[in-house]
């Protein structure tokens, strides 16, 4: 059979059903195809560098990077690296589950269609309001990698995946005064790590730069804090509204921007910054 039809009865089969993975989850649907599918390869040669940034990024994730249709900047891809001769699956939709189980990415593990399907290729892509978000590429019996299984992958900012999602996975993402949802690459937030007993304590990255909410001082007495963390102070008169706002929590700045004031319900508190370098001992 030629590779046209090959790829031809391939997409038949993936896109028939669903895929369940035995919970209930559809890890694959159906979906309505997008306005503009992808239409280049399916393959495309990688590059790995010790850059972190969105060029290094889409360098590193091939053909499931120039899948994606972000508003912004790409935030996380790579590839490959794949899988040993005993994880490859006998159908796509096992490479693509193949993929959640080893890599365990903070992307939705529901809901992908099928975008593209080639012979020994398929692009899986997880859409939202018609525009790819998250890519995956399975490939079928590559080298000394038997059945199939993930090639590269590829997704955009958390801030672009809907808000079901990203509550659910506990992904902070914070509104501008207008409502849109901030890129996470700009502006996160997150709940210290029990492994270093900062639980209490809550960090925010803004362009970064790391501030800390410290109420039980945990930071404080490992030394990580550049000034004190303040429970309670007025505004200075020179900061402004940044408009950012989470749960209550609404962001102010001044301009030398060494302290997060971070007004509640309760009043105004100031989050220093956090020494370069935080790891716990």
């Amino acid at each position: 059979m030629r590779a046209g039809l090959v790829a031809v009865a391939v997409l038949a089969a993936v896109a028939a059903v669903g895929c369940d993975d035995g919970t209930g989850v559809r890890v694959v649907v159906r979906g309505t195809p997008p306005a503009t599918p992808y239409d280049g390869p399916l393959h495309v040669a990688t590059r790995d560098t010790d850059e972190s940034g969105p060029r290094a990024l889409r360098q590193a994730s091939g053909a499931a990077g120039r899948a994606l249709e972000c508003d912004g900047e790409i935030y996380d891809g790579g590839g490959p690296d794949g899988w040993s001769r005993a994880d490859g699956g006998d159908t796509p939709e096992d490479g693509l589950k193949l993929y959640f189980d080893l890599f365990e990415p903070e992307q939705p593990s529901e809901g992908y269609r099928v975008e593209r399907a080639e012979a020994d290729r398929v692009l899986y892509s997880f859409d939202v309001h018609g525009r790819t978000k998250v890519a995956v590429v399975v490939a079928k019996d590559q080298r000394e990698r038997p059945g199939w299984g993930p090639e590269t992958d590829a997704s955009c900012d958390p801030a672009e995946l809907p808000a079901r999602y990203t509550e659910t996975a506990g992904v902070e993402v914070w509104t501008d005064r207008d409502g849109g949802r901030v890129p996470v690459r700009k502006l996160s937030g997150w709940t210290g790590p029990e492994h270093c007993d900062w639980q209490s304590a809550r960090f925010l990255d803004l362009d970064g730069r790391t501030y800390a909410r410290d109420p039980e001082g945990v930071l404080t007495r490992d030394g990580l804090l550049r000034a004190p963390y303040h429970a309670r102070v007025p505004l200075p008169a020179t900061a402004r509204d940044t408009g950012y706002h989470y749960r209550g929590l609404r962001l102010w700045l001044t301009d030398d921007r060494d302290a997060a004031y971070v007004r509640t319900a309760a009043g105004t508190e100031a989050w220093p910054q956090v020494k370069n370098g935080v790891g716990c001992r």
